[in-house]
């Protein structure tokens, strides 16, 4: 299938300095993309240049398998854009989300017509006639959604546009954007530093560190199989521990983590030594040997070394043999009993572990 959206061999430089390399980088029609990467990792400099708006010093951008050059403006019509500041203009909240159409030369009743339905789909028919300079983050970025979806593009592109809002807000508008993009297909290539956000939104997960794609693929495959160290400190796997394997058989690895043993299901898995992945939500902690799954396989006696709070729930730190973090609810922690040099046990399963071969 040809890419909506593609990167061949992009280098861009500012000055002498080097800011983003790409490769190669497809975006394919219909699909949400999520950008994911530390600030200043090069995220919004990605989505400049798959804008249009960043001539790369190197490489090419191709557009339904064309290369764009000599084609910019032509084709940035059939793009939309969204940023974290929503740049709304001191006039009414219609006339904002009309501005596009108005230039592009469309006739004031079909204006009027698509205006009203976007309105009305992001929640701020209400708001119609109110200044966009006189709006609530949520409001303002709720128009600043309804502007570019009524031009109808063919794809859409985000630049961390929730990250100046409240945490429910922000679930709320990620939730109607992702019901937005399902129900009209609209390719999206979506700039995010917080994984929640993407696992929410995308279909695939892009992590770029240092100007550099480091791993890209499906959501849940980059989240539960990080391909390196920092791809899986950024994804949110909270124990990375080095391991020797001490054998390997039937689809089984054994091997051996600071002085306590653990056992992962890793078909094919060839190296001498590893890092143990464990995320915080793949361990369960618990105080008797009654509470634990007669089918897990992996099973650590050790010390809680620290708890801290996180949301709703609890970030566990245990040293069961090499450290570990659990996440448990707020009540889980009561209920436990659970505080600093509380001897527990932690369980997970050998599925839950995901290796990255060190050694050969």
């Amino acid at each position: 299938m040809t890419a909506k959206l593609a990167l061949r061999d992009i280098v861009v430089r500012r000055g002498n300095a080097e800011i983003l390399r790409v490769l190669q980088l497809d975006v394919t029609e219909g699909e949400v993309l999520a950008v994911l990467g530390p600030n200043g990792a090069g995220k919004s400099t990605l989505l400049q240049v798959l804008a249009l708006l960043e001539r790369p010093a190197q490489g090419e951008v191709l557009f339904d398998g064309s290369p764009v050059a000599g084609r910019e403006l032509k084709l940035r019509r059939q793009m939309a854009a969204v940023f974290q500041e929503s740049l709304l203009l001191d006039r009414s909240v219609a006339a904002n989300i009309a501005l596009g159409l108005s230039l592009r030369g469309m006739p004031r009743g079909q204006r009027r017509e698509r205006v009203h339905y976007w309105l009305h789909r992001f929640g701020v028919d209400d708001l119609a006639d109110r200044s966009g300079r006189h709006l609530s983050g949520g409001e303002a970025q709720r128009v600043s959604l309804a502007r570019a979806f009524v031009l109808e593009p063919s794809i859409i592109l985000l630049d961390e546009p929730f990250s100046a809002l409240d945490q429910p807000t922000r679930e709320s508008l990620a939730d109607e954007l992702v019901a937005v993009l399902s129900e009209t297909g609209i390719t999206a290539v979506f700039v995010t530093h917080e994984r929640d956000e993407a696992a929410r939104l995308a279909d695939r997960v892009a992590v770029i560190v240092d100007g550099q794609v480091q791993q890209i693929g499906p959501t849940a495959e980059v989240f539960s199989s990080p391909a390196d160290e920092t791809v899986a400190a950024y994804v949110g796997v909270e124990t990375v521990a080095p391991a020797k394997v001490l054998e390997s058989h039937d689809g089984l690895v054994v091997l051996s983590v600071g002085y306590a043993h653990v056992e992962a299901t890793a078909n094919g898995f060839k190296a001498s030594e590893a890092l143990v992945c464990l995320r915080p939500e793949d361990i369960v902690l618990s105080v008797t040997e009654s509470e634990i799954q007669t089918s897990v396989r992996n099973r650590l006696r050790g010390t809680v070394t620290g708890i801290k709070p996180a949301g709703a729930e609890v970030r566990v730190e245990a040293d069961c043999g090499f450290p570990l973090v659990a996440s448990i609810t707020r009540r889980s922690l009561e209920e436990l009993g659970i505080a600093i040099g509380t001897p527990v046990t932690a369980s997970f399963k050998a599925t839950a572990v995901h290796l990255i071969p060190r050694g050969t």
